[in-house]
């Protein structure tokens, strides 16, 4: 077999075995690229001596592979992001259900167990070359290519090694892609998860669309998961021609941005809104490469007194895009709606100060942008270059709650907040990324509120605890914040557009409509060091985990109705670090704000603690609160805080009273005169303290006098006893 390329403007033979029902069937008037999997059976024809068109061509698509980013002509029909429903997909046969032509899909993940009706693949009942999958595209469509994928299971392995492809107007007559004057064979897979395009030598236009294996792994059978690569072409027959894709009203850079196009991006939003944004870096990836953080406030760069902080983390797995993309956006969207006057946005901006991180795995990402979209995988690109999947990679401060409880006389004063990092994770040898640490370091250092990490791959929304106690594999494991953790998650789930859309087919193999689209993490799968536990247990910020959709790297002509499913949900979640109470906790007498107070709220077994401005924010449902005050040398202060169903917080100040020993260290320290007050006051407190051991010691005594009496009368009772025998 010997490669074989064609020219794209060449006429495309004819099959004869095919009635022609369109016109607009063989055009070929399109540019395309081509790929070196077509391949022909005749092994004695050469291919013609290309024209000097075709040379110019053919240097183009050499100079596309040194960029190392494969461009496609059309973009792909959307069977990996549903966009394509079940009904449009059929097949010659099919073991059972699980295996149906519906699970042909590029991407799809099966379960653990192979059997059920949610298995990785389409798998044809017989194994010969009469099996096939269809896809009807609904409209007339230029057909450019395609992308195949092997089944995704543990315990099978198959995999389709060639296939060819033929095209239909009405899915009766069919005829087959040609290579020249042969039938053109197309490369296959050559293990069950690398995703390989195939391009076609001609693009072919027609609705319906056939994969048919001719070859497939010897041991296995004919499985396949794939993706179709097409533009829409107009057809004045049809009725429905006139209607247009969805898209976005808003004005914004729909694409994919690499590292260099992702700072020219940002740069270019805080010059057009200078007043209000900033851009900082917090530290660097294993390879060198920036992470950074756009500021969006109306006074940037500085923590206002009662202002909370929010931020958004997008691109922990470097190959799930869309949060990127969507955090890329946003910042565009909150810099043109502030200029335009947006109530809404000009309320969000001057009274949250929001911090932006659209990429925590740069290494991992660019290797995923390399091979582009589709072509990823499912996994390329998602660890860090050094191998560590980052949302495992924080401490595991869970367990250390856990186990210290277990072993503690009184659990209730084991800490349950700001649980510190363990000795051996700070070590020079241990396994941590260098992006996890600038996130740790960053989480620090600014006091936030409220985040949210974006994911993709799934549509749901995870909330704490993401692990489990005792390593068990599900279970629900609550926090003390449950309720409102439930809240967080529905208010983003609710108001995504594909989430909320009860006839939406599941992505993979889990119903989550069934939970509403949220899940405790822990109940899903357990994830030991996730970021959603440190941060809640190691700061003040709740956080939950929101996976954005079924395609972890949807293609860019997806990326504006992405944005229309997900604008609101990211907008309203910002909204919601205004509930709840916040104050500022300050000294009675300088009025001085005390930083690091402890704020407990009664039934809430998860304190915070005051910035070091001595503002604080506590995140609650609407009720009445019982909340206690306390800092190190001061008085505890305690005062009802009652919140409102509206998205605004309640004001709950505190003003703490030092006691007289603070006050006396203090003025010793400054070698100041004691004050006669003072010195009465601690008089009293010596005297108090005097009375309190004198107590004490008296009660000892009569206890013991108690007692002596006590054993002296069991004595005499047995002496009694003995001379009555």
């Amino acid at each position: 077999m010997i490669k074989f390329t064609r020219r794209a403007g060449a006429r495309e033979p004819t099959n004869q075995a095919a009635t022609e029902s369109s016109s607009l069937f063989n055009r070929t008037d399109v540019r395309v690229s081509w790929t070196e999997s077509v391949t022909v059976e005749d092994q004695s024809r050469k291919p013609a001596s290309p024209t000097t068109a075709e040379t110019t061509r053919e240097k183009r698509h050499v100079n596309k592979k040194q960029d190392k980013k494969t461009k496609l002509d059309c973009p792909p029909l959307g069977l990996e992001s549903l966009r394509v429903d079940d009904s449009q997909i059929q097949a010659s046969s099919y073991q059972r259900a699980g295996l149906g032509p519906h699970r042909g899909r590029l991407n799809i993940q099966s379960g653990i167990e192979d059997g059920d009706l949610y298995d990785g693949a389409w798998c044809a009942q017989y194994k010969d070359r009469h099996q096939w999958l269809e896809v009807d595209a609904i409209h007339l469509t230029q057909f450019t290519g395609v992308i195949l994928q092997g089944r995704n299971s543990i315990w099978s392995w198959d995999w389709v090694l060639t296939y060819k492809v033929q095209l239909s107007n009405d899915s009766v007559s069919w005829r087959t892609c040609m290579n020249g004057t042969k039938e053109a064979i197309f490369k296959g897979n050559q293990d069950p998860e690398t995703p390989v395009l195939g391009l076609f030598p001609v693009p072919g236009v027609a609705r319906y669309i056939r994969i048919n294996p001719q070859t497939w792994y010897p041991n296995g059978t004919v499985c396949l998961r794939a993706e179709i690569l097409g533009c829409r072409v107009h057809d004045p027959t049809d009725i429905y021609d006139s209607e247009q894709d969805p898209g976005s009203k808003d004005a914004l850079d729909f694409r994919h941005h690499d590292y260099k196009e992702m700072r020219k991006l940002m740069k270019s939003v805080s010059e057009e809104c200078p007043d209000i944004t900033r851009i900082y870096t917090i530290g660097k990836s294993y390879q060198g490469l920036k992470l950074y953080v756009m500021e969006i406030s109306d006074n940037p760069g500085k923590h206002e007194l009662g202002e909370p902080e929010f931020r958004y983390v997008a691109g922990m797995h470097g190959n799930e895009v869309l949060g990127r993309e969507l955090v890329l956006n946003l910042m565009q969207y909150l810099c043109t709606e502030y200029k335009k006057g947006n109530q809404r946005i000009v309320r969000l901006v001057t009274e949250t100060r929001i911090h932006l991180l659209p990429s925590m795995n740069p290494d991992g990402y660019e290797f995923a942008y390399e091979k582009g979209s589709e072509l990823a995988g499912w996994a390329d690109g998602r660890y860090s270059v050094e191998g560590i999947d980052l949302n495992h990679n924080f401490p595991d401060l869970n367990n250390i709650m856990w186990d210290t409880q277990e072993t503690a006389a009184d659990p209730s004063k084991v800490p349950n907040h700001y649980i510190p990092i363990p000795e051996y994770y700070t070590q020079e040898d241990a396994t941590v990324a260098p992006v996890t640490r600038a996130v740790i370091s960053w989480m620090q250092d600014i006091p936030f509120v409220l985040s949210a990490n974006l994911h993709g791959g799934e549509l749901v929304v995870t909330y704490p605890y993401d692990c489990t106690r005792d390593w068990i594999p599900h279970e629900d494991t609550p926090t003390a914040d449950d309720a409102f953790f439930r809240w967080l998650a529905t208010v983003y789930a609710s108001t995504n557009l594909v989430m909320a859309n009860p006839e939406r087919r599941m992505c993979h193999y889990e119903d989550f409509q069934a939970h509403n689209n949220i899940i405790n993490g822990g109940a899903w799968h357990t994830v030991p060091g996730s970021m959603n536990d440190f941060s809640y247990l190691h700061t003040n910020c709740f956080e939950v985990t929101v996976e954005l959709s079924c395609d972890k790297f949807p293609h860019a002509s997806e990326l504006p109705v992405e944005w229309e499913n997900n604008k609101e949900s990211l907008l309203i979640y910002m909204e919601q670090v205004h509930r709840g109470i916040k104050g500022v906790v300050k000294d009675k007498m300088s009025r001085r704000g005390i930083a690091d107070a402890l704020i407990k709220v009664e039934d809430h077994e998860h304190d915070i603690r005051s910035a070091a401005d001595g503002d604080y924010w506590r995140l609650l449902n609407p009720g009445e609160y019982k909340v206690v005050v306390w800092a190190e040398g001061y008085f505890p202060s305690m005062r009802r805080c009652r919140v409102g169903s509206e998205p605004r917080p309640t004001i709950c100040d505190f003003a703490l009273t030092k006691t007289p020993l603070q006050r006396l260290k203090d003025i010793r320290a400054k070698g100041g005169k004691i004050p006669q007050e003072l010195q009465l006051r601690l008089r009293a407190l010596r005297l108090r303290k005097l009375r309190a051991s004198t107590k004490a010691l008296n009660r000892r005594r009569e206890s013991g006098r108690l007692q002596q009496e006590q054993t002296l009368l069991t004595r005499r009772a047995r002496a009694s006893g003995g001379r009555r025998e």
